[in-house]
This record gives structure tokens, C-alpha cells and sequence, in this order.
């Protein structure tokens, strides 16, 4: 397989979720679509803070993802898990960077701190 298509099927269907998730941020609470955990779930505050923040997060992480694995595309000969450990990654920094304000912004009761 060319490296530039796996590249854009793995990296590039990524960042394409963020944009979407940029564009059509979920408004309120729900089980299909957003960024949802127990604690975000909890009210609306929480939902809407952790939805802004992650969707910030998960595009400029993503973007970082397709370019990194662009050019390792571009480099290497052969691509197998690298684009997929790239992307993981991405996804993983940005829902730990999430959870992390989230903590720190609200209690476990999900009331804003002060």
C-alpha cells in the first residue's frame, strides 16, 4: 500500500473527525456525541467547558498527527504501525490534557472551583 494512503485512511480520517468536531459541536448533553465521560455527563457546565477544551485539543493534536506522519511517510520506505501509534498517541494527549483542566476546574460533585 502507498504510505500517503495509509497515512491520509489512519491520520488523515482523524483529523477529519476534529474538524467536524469543531463545526458541529454537541449543544447539550447526550449519550451519542461529544466528549463524554461520567464526570462531563454530571451538567452542563462540565459538558460544555470539556467539550470546548477537548475540541481545541483534539485538532491542533490531530493536525500535529497528520503532519508527524506525513513526513514520516515521506521518509520511510515502508510504513506499518508507525501513522497508527502517531495517532493513538495524538488522541491519547489530548484526553489526558482534557481530563487534567477538567480536575482542576471542577470538583467531584461537579461544581466549578474557585
Amino acid at each position: 500500500m502507498n504510505p500517503f494512503y495509509y497515512v491520509l485512511s489512519v491520520n488523515g480520517l482523524l483529523f477529519l473527525f476534529s474538524l467536524i468536531f469543531r463545526f458541529f459541536s454537541p449543544k447539550k448533553i447526550n449519550s451519542i456525541y461529544g466528549y463524554r465521560t461520567n464526570k462531563t455527563m454530571k451538567n452542563d457546565a462540565i459538558w460544555q467547558f470539556a467539550n470546548t477544551f477537548f475540541t481545541k485539543e483534539f485538532l491542533k493534536y490531530s493536525a500535529v498527527s497528520l503532519a508527524a506522519a506525513l513526513i514520516l511517510a515521506s521518509i520511510a520506505k515502508e510504513l506499518t504501525w508507525q501513522p497508527m501509534a502517531i495517532m493513538l498517541l495524538s488522541l491519547a494527549v489530548a484526553v489526558i490534557k482534557t481530563e487534567q483542566e477538567i480536575n482542576k476546574n471542577f470538583d467531584e460533585e461537579g461544581k466549578k472551583r474557585k
